[in-house]
């Protein structure tokens, strides 16, 4: 994956306005403070002005998570390390393992509308299990909602939390591959079916690498370029509790944000369940 490999127009923590930083200060900083949302959203506007040849998507967490070297680090799953710092060779096998099993026991028990294109495309299969959590995969979701990403940054109860904001290349149709910045994005909502309501109340997206990358495809790539922190524009520390949303600006709860009990692609999850296909039977198979 190509970095942004220039001076960003960005937010740092200890300045006031925007300045022009690399992305090296950006990972390495400790996140620019904003008190409420309204605020955020001006600043949001303002990097969206500023960095104009960019489409902004937005990644909440409760904690930042950082490398050796104390930068901010997004690998997809499927990539972390176990330990923080080094993922085996053989820990990774297993992994592709899991997530070949689990894209065949997807398109046995997948039903709904769409079928035809979990079978053709490896990247909606992927898609489609990285978002419902049933395996680790070589993508990373992100949101075009900044409501929503924030929102999933306070999920967690903590004194502070963390709003990322990623520049990527324009997009089009349900996949955009960028053979130039060696990237591909995945827009949630145009590959699974209207009765899959997560990904419609998430405005879901997925980032991954392209061309798509296999187990044999890793060993040719450095570990740092599978680090998608190569494409954030900024880093927001914004407060865990509920004076970040005034009135008007609440957090999304979570039953929105995960209709269950109405989302029928949960149902194909349980199907796989009941036939032994779930993270743990698949693990021991393995």
């Amino acid at each position: 994956m190509r970095s942004l490999g220039k001076r960003v127009h960005t937010f740092l923590e200890r300045q006031t306005s925007c300045v022009q930083a690399s992305g090296t200060e950006i990972r390495q900083g400790q996140g620019h403070a904003v008190r409420n949302f309204p605020t955020m959203v001006k600043k949001v506007a303002e990097l969206s002005f500023r960095n104009p040849e960019f489409v902004l998507f937005f990644r909440g967490q409760p904690d930042d998570h950082r490398n050796s070297k104390h930068s901010s680090t997004f690998y997809p799953a499927i990539f972390r390390p176990s330990d923080g710092f080094s993922l085996p060779r053989a820990e990774l096998t297993r992994r592709f393992g899991l997530l070949g099993r689990s894209e065949k026991a997807l398109m046995r028990e997948y039903n709904l509308l769409g079928s035809l294109k979990v079978r053709r495309f490896q990247i909606v299969r992927w898609a489609i299990l990285q978002h419902y959590e049933i395996c680790d995969t070589p993508l990373l979701d992100v949101t075009t909602s900044l409501r929503v990403g924030c929102s999933f940054a306070q999920r967690v109860q903590h004194e502070c939390c963390f709003v990322y904001v990623f520049a990527l290349p324009q997009i089009s149709g349900s996949v955009t591959a960028s053979s130039e910045e060696g990237m591909q994005i995945v827009r949630l909502l145009s590959i699974c079916p209207p009765s899959a309501l997560r990904p419609h109340h998430q405005e879901a997206y997925l980032l991954g690498e392209y061309p798509t990358m296999t187990l044999d495809a890793k060993q040719e790539y450095e570990r740092k370029e599978l680090d998608f922190s190569r494409r954030l524009l900024c880093k927001f520390r914004i407060p865990g509790g509920p004076e970040f949303s005034p009135p008007g600006y609440e957090s999304i709860p979570l039953a929105a944000l995960f209709p269950d009990e109405r989302d029928e692609l949960l149902e194909v999850k349980r199907r796989m369940e009941e036939q032994g296909n779930n993270v743990y039977d698949l693990r021991e198979k393995g």
